[in-house]
């Protein structure tokens, strides 16, 4: 089957350092990327114990011609995943051969490890907080539903609600079936890291948006009110933009721009699914918008989260979990397009408010860019400090480099993450600002976890 060659494709790639999970696949020829995304990451996360059950039951000595990742992929489907899609094809009866055998090795090394569920395999030997440990974040697309709906379907279907989290210890001590609704982000439910949802109805229909809580952030502190216009300047793959157009409940507008005509195709399936309307896509540079072009005169709140090096994201560090950092050749490279990026945004006549974030954890992409726009622009902007509260701050670089954010797994229970909030001196105040980060301090009622009559969540 076209996909588990694929998927070996990628995962070669990635062993060879030919680049990132994400990279190769939206390189690859096969069309559809999102279950080559999910079966690539899932066959890498469980790579070890995959390597271990294949060496222990002798599979590559006795077939000769398969190669070791596509037996890595072959072995997930088999034994961890959801079974041979498609019919399986040729390799089916391949695999079918060793299957007993495969079965049995992956039952000692439970025995061995003393666990009884293949996720608890993952789960020995790291240390508290690592990536392994990350929760499962799932925003629930208020274009289509409501978290009272989707906390009721889960529960119909014997998940545990526990109610509104209150502190990360809450999220970290999650495990089976048991769930929450975080304590910071509104709409943003939280599971045990591992549970696989992208096959759940409510994902399948748009409901669910499957996203990490740091990336949550950006479109949640840009906070910009229904009718607003707003620019998504390095849009793809599209989770941030619908989670604007969630925000904006579809009234306004969202001038969405990428390059990559791959990923805005890929990006126009997500957000149909989601129940967007207020978005116009183009393949455009955002560095070759003009900042004086009338269509863009009332733009006031821009979201820029440009090409990083990905230093931060869980998945590039599963794939290259080494020390190292990239090449300062690339960070320099990365920092000169993210600070240019970043001026022009700050150009944009009628700007009041800017996100600035990427998902990486290198200094040089981060507060360095952060740093030199502001210095660029003197008494035209400052940072808002959001979120006083968050464990992580930005390094002490520079005077008020407190006020921006930082994640990772350690600290926050997600992936790395930076973000910078920029406002206009001369507009609001920070203090008229208050409402965009208000839930901080007046978070929105959680659904209760007592029974209760209501009516069934929307028919997907």
């Amino acid at each position: 089957m076209a996909l588990y060659a694929a998927a070996a494709a990628v995962l070669a790639g990635v062993e060879n350092r030919q680049g990132s999970i994400k990279g190769l696949v939206y390189a690859s020829s096969f069309q559809n990327v999102k279950p080559l995304y999910a079966l690539v990451c899932e066959t890498q996360r469980y790579a070890a114990v995959l390597d271990a059950v294949i060496a222990s039951a002798g599979l590559l000595r006795a077939e000769k011609k398969l190669r070791p990742h596509l037996a890595r992929v072959l072995v997930y489907e088999l034994l961890l995943g959801k079974g041979f899609r498609g019919g399986g094809g040729r390799w089916k009866p391949l695999l079918g051969r060793h299957q007993a055998r495969l079965k049995a090795e992956l039952a000692r090394l439970k025995v061995q490890r003393g666990v009884s569920r293949n996720e608890d395999l993952l789960e020995v030997g790291p240390r508290p907080g690592s990536v392994s440990q990350v929760p499962r974040f799932v925003r629930v697309n208020t274009l289509k539903t409501c978290s009272d709906d989707a906390v009721d379907y889960f529960k119909r279907q014997g998940f545990s609600y526990q109610g509104r989290a209150s502190s990360l210890e809450d999220l970290r001590a999650l495990k089976g079936k048991h769930f929450l609704l975080d304590p910071l982000v509104p709409e943003l439910l939280v599971f045990p890291a591992h549970t696989d949802l992208h096959e759940h109805p409510l994902y399948r229909a748009g409901h669910l948006i499957l996203q990490d809580k740091a990336s949550c952030l950006p479109a949640m502190l840009l906070a910009p009110p229904p009718g607003s216009h707003v620019i998504d300047a390095c849009a793809a793959p599209g989770n941030k933009t619908s989670h604007l157009a969630a925000l904006l409940k579809n009234q306004g507008k969202i001038f969405a721009f990428d390059l990559d005509a791959k990923r805005l195709a890929s990006m126009a399936t997500l957000l149909a699914r989601a129940g967007v309307s207020c978005c116009e896509l183009a393949e455009a540079d955002f560095l070759e918008i003009s900042p004086m072009d009338q269509r863009y005169n009332r733009v006031q709140y821009i979201l820029l989260d440009p090409s990083c090096s990905g230093s931060g994201m869980p998945s590039r560090q599963l794939e290259e979990p080494g020390p190292g950092r990239p090449s300062r050749e690339r960070l320099c490279a990365l920092a000169g397009f993210q600070q240019r990026a970043l001026c022009h945004a700050l150009s944009f006549p009628s700007l009041q408010r800017l996100v600035y974030s990427t998902c990486s954890l290198c200094q040089e992409e981060n507060e360095d860019v952060v740093r030199d726009a502001l210095q660029q622009n003197p008494g035209s902007f400052r940072l808002a400090p959001v979120l006083p509260s968050w464990p992580h701050r930005g390094l002490s670089t520079f005077p008020g480099a407190e006020h921006c954010l930082r994640a990772s797994p350690e600290t926050t229970l997600t992936g790395g993450f930076f973000i910078a909030v920029f406002e206009r001196a001369e507009g609001p105040s920070s203090a008229s600002q208050a409402a965009a980060v208000a839930p901080e301090l007046a978070p929105s009622p959680a659904p209760k976890r007592k029974k209760r009559r209501r009516k069934p969540a929307p028919a997907v």
